[in-house]
């Protein structure tokens, strides 16, 4: 039988890895575009720029647990299986 050529290939939102490490990247990203140009991070938006606002504002508020998070990932990413 021939081998499935898509096995190994999952979406980013499927692998939880791989979705946690998005979400991480996703909040730094977030925070960091906050502080430097806080009109693009509109508080009072909806939809997706609403949901920009509350990922930096979860960066803000959890930073030291965010960049501890980001710090495991890292080390699983490079040391892990």
């Amino acid at each position: 039988t021939e081998p499935d050529r898509h096995a190994g290939t999952m979406s980013a939102l499927f692998d939880f890895k791989s979705f946690l490490v998005t979400l991480l990247l996703f909040i730094c990203t977030c925070t960091y575009v906050k502080m430097k140009a806080p009109r693009l991070v509109d508080p009072y938006r909806t939809g997706l720029r609403g949901m920009f606002w509350k990922a930096a504002r979860i960066g803000e508020r959890l930073s030291p647990w965010v960049a501890a998070s980001c710090l495991v990932m890292a080390f699983h990413t490079f040391f892990g299986a």
